[in-house]
């Protein structure tokens, strides 16, 4: 146990970057899935055009399949500027939320991301019984911009550039979580071995001469 609890450490410590922790939700109403009182929570910050977020979708998707009872998942959107679709399908998934539906469609649009067109986003609501004429006017009017750049301008508060970044329980992982990763972290948070970091600003490392007179 104390050799799995090190290497856990190890792992999560080369993990982490400089800057703020995530232990909890600081912006309302971000869809989640799992547990109601989580051993380990786990925030995202994703695009749905990201190849990297689409293989780390199982993996996530994995644990809480096994452990739905002890981890909660909350989403939060990312789209990159150099993902051309990402951020209209980022819209639609807000849409999506709006009508009950976040999880189908966010594993619909990772599971397809290269299909993003308007076309695409639209037909995938459809294909889900949703009410595909408000997919059409809300990627038309943009109603859910705001709700989307709340999500980005957190997640560059937060020092994230790149997706996907993961906050578990306060500790950043940037790019594609082995699963052994995060079952040990379960395991050691639940067994009290490591603590939640806690939510603050991003800090620059010491003595990098920003205060200097």
């Amino acid at each position: 146990m104390t050799s799995l609890l090190q290497t856990f450490t190890i792992a999560l410590s080369l993990a982490v970057s400089f800057g703020g922790a995530l232990a909890q939700s600081v912006v309302p109403d971000a869809p989640a899935r799992g547990a109601a009182q989580p051993v380990l929570t786990i925030v995202e910050f994703g695009d749905f055009e990201c190849p990297s977020c689409a293989l780390a979708f199982p993996v996530v998707d994995s644990l809480i399949a096994l452990h739905g009872d002890e981890v909660r998942l909350e989403y939060r959107h990312y789209p990159l500027p150099m993902h051309e679709h990402a951020l209209r399908a980022a819209r639609a998934a807000v849409e999506a939320e709006r009508q009950g539906a976040f999880w189908a469609y966010h594993d619909i649009l990772f599971r397809n991301g290269d299909r993003l067109t308007d076309a695409d986003l639209v037909g995938y609501a459809d294909s889900l019984g949703l009410d595909a004429g408000a997919f059409a006017d809300a990627l038309a009017d943009g109603r859910h911009a705001g709700r989307v750049e709340a999500d980005r301008l957190l997640g560059t508060s937060l020092a994230v550039t790149g997706t996907p970044t993961f906050f578990v329980n306060g500790y950043r992982i940037v790019g594609i979580p082995p699963v052994w990763v995060l079952e040990l972290a379960l395991e050691a948070f639940r067994d009290g071995r490591v603590e939640s970091r806690p939510i603050e600003p991003p800090r620059p490392p010491e003595g990098d001469g920003r205060n200097d007179p």
